[in-house]
């Protein structure tokens, strides 16, 4: 398994039905696809730093997400295709961040200076 982060902005218009309504169609193929959504944490509207799509704010959702490589492929696209979402991004979190945040099973150990 591996640790992903998967930031999501949909947008502004939207009511925040239709956002969970996004964000649970999503949560649903990645656990189809055998991953799991660890934590959501719900950012609400925010306004952006430039105009995208002639609009200017959007209601980020950022979820942690642990899966196989290529799992998460049909979400990507499926992101990609959807109307209600402007923007998404999805990273592989290092190991040692994945630990820290209790993603992959007990935080590393530190390391001592000697």
């Amino acid at each position: 398994m591996r640790a992903y982060e998967m930031m999501v902005i949909c947008d502004g218009d939207l009511e925040e039905s239709a956002v969970a309504g996004v964000i649970n169609q999503a949560t649903a193929q990645i656990e189809t696809a055998g991953g799991s959504v660890v934590k959501t944490d719900k950012w609400g509207r925010r306004r952006f730093a430039y105009e995208i799509n002639h609009k200017n704010e959007g209601f980020y959702v950022v979820l942690e997400i642990e899966a196989e490589p290529g799992a998460l492929d049909d979400v990507d696209r499926n992101l990609r295709l959807a109307d209600e979402v402007v923007r998404h991004k999805i990273i592989r979190l290092p190991d040692s961040e994945a630990h820290r945040r209790g993603l992959l099973g007990a935080p590393a150990p530190a390391v001592e200076a000697g």
